[in-house]
């Protein structure tokens, strides 16, 4: 366990560091577009999907988050079609236009590879709404050894306005157990990077004068009514 554990901490630090200009710069457009009634909407497939749901509804982090949460991509309806239908060029045709995003909002995809269709597709359709969007993926997945299943030719990072790069060697796992891969790394500093990102956006507009809109916990005595306030502002966007 130790050996995992030095190995993570390592590797969350080299990419906290590399993402630090990169999460202040996408830190500045959130907090923007939070402040003109926006919201932050969380994508991903798979294990991806674990950290759309990572951030939303949950105590210390921003209450204008709505996962984008389609069932035939998430693992409790199959692990092996929510593989497939992330590959399928056709899949996102079945739900995209039903989606509600504004200009005013942003848009987070999390991809550890960046080279399947659907997170791509993702991307145009929100950046063709006028939505700020921000990948969450490894660049380690590079164009030569891992090409784009995307029709277009186009990788995730080259379909997004900012890149948090995890810095996950491909395979995902970042452990050498007598020649076996394992230790997957991709939703741990993903994750982190994540919640970097939105603590940042606290600190941008508590510097601009606005109250971050932040849940507090609820198995703390005195925050049902701030967390109420929160869900009744959002209601008309976010399904609480």
């Amino acid at each position: 366990m130790n050996s995992y554990i030095s190995e993570i901490t390592t590797l969350l630090t080299e990419a906290g560091h590399e993402a630090k200009e990169t999460v202040e710069r996408a830190a500045g457009q959130l907090a923007d577009r939070i402040t003109r009634g926006g919201i932050i909407h969380l994508f991903g497939s798979g294990h991806s999907q674990l950290l759309a749901q990572e951030g939303f509804f949950r105590a210390g982090s921003l209450a204008c988050v709505q996962p984008i949460s389609i069932g035939p991509l998430m693992l409790h309806e199959g692990a092996l079609l929510s593989s497939k239908n992330e590959k399928d060029p056709d899949f996102s045709k079945t739900f995209l236009t039903s989606l509600d995003i504004r200009p005013e909002d942003a848009v987070i995809i999390i991809s550890n590879s960046g080279r399947n269709p659907v997170p791509i597709d993702m991307a145009e359709y929100a950046n063709a709404q006028g939505a700020y969007t921000v990948s969450i993926q490894s660049l380690l997945y590079t164009e030569r050894e891992h090409p784009s299943r995307h029709s277009s030719g186009k990788r995730l990072e080259s379909a997004v306005s900012a890149v948090l790069d995890t810095k996950v060697p491909p395979g995902d796992g970042i452990m050498d157990m007598e020649g076996i891969q394992c230790g997957p790394a991709s939703s741990v500093i993903g994750n982190a990077l994540l919640h970097a990102l939105f603590c940042e956006v606290v600190v941008r507009m508590s510097e601009n004068g606005m109250e971050p809109p932040v849940f507090k916990s609820g198995n703390l005595e005195g925050n049902e009514q701030h967390n109420d306030a929160l869900v009744a502002n959002y209601s008309d966007r976010i399904q609480f």
